[in-house]
């Protein structure tokens, strides 16, 4: 089976090319310039405007993939709100000509989308609840789910989740427990909202999962995420505490005292019991990730 992955350069692109290379698969990994990711052989790579459909279908014929994980997107919340229409061009349109060039080749397809489709009215939530997204962001990754959820064709899947961390090579943007690492350890006095609660996610699990969901050709839509649920203030303090750093420059404060562009759910957290049952997703706790975090 050859995979075709977008967004290579990003941490989870970065994670499914190593356990792909490690499992022996086959694969083609693309992202937008350069590839700055040293485990991926500069063979398996290759440059790609995903916002180019000429560019997408010419990789298509010439690859022939048979799955395609579409990680590429741009995920920076405040940014899209600002930028609204560059934000429907990479995570919209450029998804549209993803998904009918894998149809072209009769490739699955698996579409990395969010927790923000909801808006965090009640938490835990299921492949089956209604979608309300409250952001240009949000609203860009349901219509892009939309593309797959309502064409005829049965070969995708969804696959959304929520606070992505692990640590990458040369990657573009951070994530909220490496960020939380360094602030802490500078002493800074912080203000970290504690109104807002997610299950943050492991690269590497995310990586299996969606590795699994294209060797099974799974359809539908599948919540892959942490399987614990608490505050953006209690990550910092379960990371400090794993850390061994001190505390007290921490300070609770709420979202709104944040004036950020986007309006973001307060409470999100997935319902894992599909992914547990059909493709035996056991995802690693908060805890234990730390140490392979922290330990590498």
């Amino acid at each position: 089976m050859k995979i075709l992955i977008t967004g290579s350069n990003g941490l989870l692109g970065q994670k499914i090319v190593r356990q792909l290379k490690k499992k022996n698969k086959p694969f083609l990994a693309t992202s937008l310039g350069e590839n700055r990711n040293p485990d991926c052989p500069h063979a398996f790579y290759r440059q790609l405007d995903i916002s180019n459909e000429d560019e997408v279908n010419e990789v298509f014929t010439e690859y022939n993939p048979d799955a395609v994980i579409h990680t590429a997107a741009i995920t920076n919340v405040d940014y899209c709100e600002t930028n609204a229409e560059l934000c429907h061009k990479v995570n919209v349109t450029a998804t549209a000509y993803l998904f009918a060039a894998a149809q072209r080749v009769e490739a699955h397809f698996s579409l990395l989308s969010t927790d923000f489709v909801f808006d965090g009215a009640k938490g835990d939530y299921s492949e089956t609840d209604a979608t309300n997204p409250l952001s240009v962001y949000a609203n860009s990754k349901v219509d892009a789910e939309s593309i797959l959820t309502k064409s005829p064709s049965r070969n995708w899947s969804v696959i959304r989740t929520i606070i992505v961390f692990g640590e990458g090579n040369n990657l573009s943007r951070s994530n909220i427990v490496l960020w939380a690492k360094d602030a802490l350890s500078s002493g800074k006095e912080l203000n970290i909202i504690d109104d807002q609660y997610r299950a943050p996610t492991w690269a590497d699990d995310l990586a299996w999962a969606c590795i699994r969901i294209a060797e099974l050709h799974k359809t539908g839509i599948y919540h892959i995420s942490g399987p614990e649920t608490f505050s953006i203030y209690e990550l910092v303090t379960r990371v400090a505490r794993y850390c061994g750093l001190d505390t007290t420059s921490l300070n609770k404060t709420t979202s709104e005292s944040l004036n950020q562009a986007a309006k973001r759910p307060p409470k999100t957290g997935f319902d894992l019991s599909k992914s547990r049952n059909e493709i035996d997703y056991r995802p690693m706790c908060f805890e234990d990730s730390l140490k392979l975090l922290f330990s590498a």
